[in-house]
């Protein structure tokens, strides 16, 4: 590589990124909606097994209720989507007035 400078840059910002700590069920709030009860998505044991991990991210619409209607990926591994969105359709948030949207974030870490 030309500019070793950049080459150590790239380097330390992928070893930073693998060992970040998780941040399971991170809300990207659209809403002010709180989880009451959360449900931790199974990490496939193969993905873990080759330390392949990473963030996937989910826009779920909640009920009135409080209740996963739907969540959709909006990026991320489709392996480990398919995790999380089974985990979060049984989340549970606080009652509000009306259906709201929010973003959701769940990180897949292999090291933990």
């Amino acid at each position: 590589m030309k500019n070793p400078s950049l080459w150590l840059l790239a380097c330390f910002s992928i070893v930073s990124f693998s060992f970040a700590p998780p941040s399971h069920g991170q809300q990207d709030s659209k809403s002010d909606r709180k989880v009451a009860t959360r449900v931790e998505p199974d990490y496939p044991p193969v993905l873990r097994m080759r330390q392949i991990g990473g963030t996937v991210r989910l826009e779920v619409t909640i009920t009135p209720q409080g209740t996963v209607e739907s969540a959709k990926v909006l990026g991320g591994n489709p392996i480990l989507a398919e995790s999380a969105v089974t985990a979060v359709k049984k989340w549970k948030y606080v009652s509000a007035e009306t259906a709201t949207t929010t973003t959701v974030s769940l990180v897949f870490n292999p090291y933990q």
